[in-house]
């Protein structure tokens, strides 16, 4: 990074000093008008744009960065590696090709919804047989009820103990063809159909190929209801998603966020799996470089990169705090939008280290903690920082995304 001149660092150390509060600003986007949370600008100077605000334009790029900000639990958690994951769906490619042409699907899509479910493991379970189960994780009860499947719990069960007792491959094999045949979910096969019926269905009633799949892992009644209190149809779900937030369509934000098992970002998941998948083919030493990317230490920043901070409107500094520049940029927008979302106090920032900053759990009120969430996860699930907690502690390292925003250190 190029060292800045002196005088941009007296810019960003005194920004953050008299920036007292926040306003938003309205801007026309394609006919649309979109309110961009902004520090006030001096007399005569344009507001500047937020580039985290939703706007019908940034759909493509929102949904790609989205999947890129998600793909770090596909890369940490896939069994055996996302390469071996990746190898092991493949073998299933062409029975994902017929499902997806029975379904109307992508098949790219249904095939990252597999990687993402099973990592290609046909015998994979959560939680015993009568939860879900097979190459797509199909519920006992859904595949029973709603998918026409024959799936014997009991006798699965009993299969999948004596399979986990017995001794040498061919027994193994010849236990898990006998499992399938009490239970077609751990049909490959058969599993892909009963969710290319899914599929079918799901799309037949939202009329959306995106929203079936985003129902999948959701349910169709959850996401009826959340579509519902957006109000405005089956909308794109980057629409959905990204126009619901505690200003804007709280009630889908509300649910949205509320059930829990990140179901909301499943979608987004799903684009992560297809971009693995699209590299295992194409570029599969650069799917190994950025396996080893994602999984090392970010470099400490260079104390000629950092610049002092003090406390600002919704972020309180300790005394002698030093950040880069996007941070600083960064920690000024993050804390004025919660303020403004909560009406609380500041944060209370307890220590900061170039790019990362540490904020303590101790907050002013339900409603600040609320926000604080809402704010970590939309910047996070756009690629402009990473977070994660203890038990005192919110700990924030901003990317270099994050440089967008240092217009605001010059207001």
């Amino acid at each position: 990074m190029v060292r800045p001149r002196r005088s941009r660092l007296a810019l960003v150390a005194g920004a953050l000093i008299v920036v007292v509060s926040i306003a938003f600003a309205l801007r026309k986007d394609h006919g649309r008008t979109v309110a961009v949370p902004t520090v006030p600008a001096p007399k005569g100077v344009k507001p500047l744009a937020d580039p985290y605000a939703w706007a019908p334009d940034r759909s493509a790029d929102f949904s790609r960065r989205a999947a890129a900000g998600t793909a770090g639990a596909l890369y940490e958690l896939s069994p055996g590696g996302v390469a071996v994951s990746a190898a092991r769906v493949a073998r299933f490619r062409p029975q994902i090709e017929r499902a997806a042409k029975a379904a109307g699907v992508r098949a790219d899509r249904l095939e990252g919804l597999v990687f993402l479910e099973s990592a290609g493991r046909p015998d994979a379970t959560a939680g015993g047989v009568q939860s879900a189960a097979g190459l797509t994780q199909i519920l006992a009860e859904t595949g029973q009820d709603l998918l026409g499947m024959k799936i014997d719990t009991a006798r699965s069960a009993s299969y999948t103990r004596r399979i986990a007792r017995a001794a040498g491959a061919r027994r193994v094999a010849a236990l898990e063809r006998a499992r399938a045949r009490v239970d077609e979910r751990f049909d490959p096969g058969k599993a892909l159909a009963a969710t290319a019926r899914y599929l079918a269905m799901a799309k037949n009633k939202f009329g959306r190929e995106d929203l079936a799949f985003v129902s999948y892992h959701m349910g169709m009644g959850n996401l009826d209801g959340v579509l519902k209190a957006y109000g405005k149809g089956p909308v794109p779900y980057a629409q959905l998603y990204f126009d619901s937030t505690p200003l804007r369509h709280a009630a889908a934000y509300a649910k949205l966020s509320g059930f829990g098992d990140d179901s909301s970002n499943y979608f987004w998941k799903i684009g992560a799996a297809e971009a693995i998948m699209r590299l295992m083919r194409t570029d599969p030493a650069r799917l190994a470089r950025q396996s080893a990317l994602l999984e090392a230490p970010a470099p400490p920043a260079a104390d000629g990169d950092l610049v002092a901070v003090r406390s600002a409107s919704g972020m309180r500094f300790p005394p002698g705090a030093r950040l880069r520049s996007e941070a600083a940029a960064l920690a000024l927008y993050a804390g004025a939008l919660v303020k403004t979302i909560s009406g609380a106090p500041s944060l209370n920032v307890t220590g900061t280290a170039g790019g990362r900053l540490d904020v303590s759990r101790r907050y002013a009120s339900p409603a600040q903690a609320v926000a604080f969430q809402y704010v970590l996860d939309r910047l996070r699930v756009l690629g402009a920082i990473q977070w994660w907690r203890d038990a005192r502690s919110i700990h924030i390292t901003v990317s270099k995304d994050a440089a967008r925003l240092e217009p605001l250190l010059k207001r």
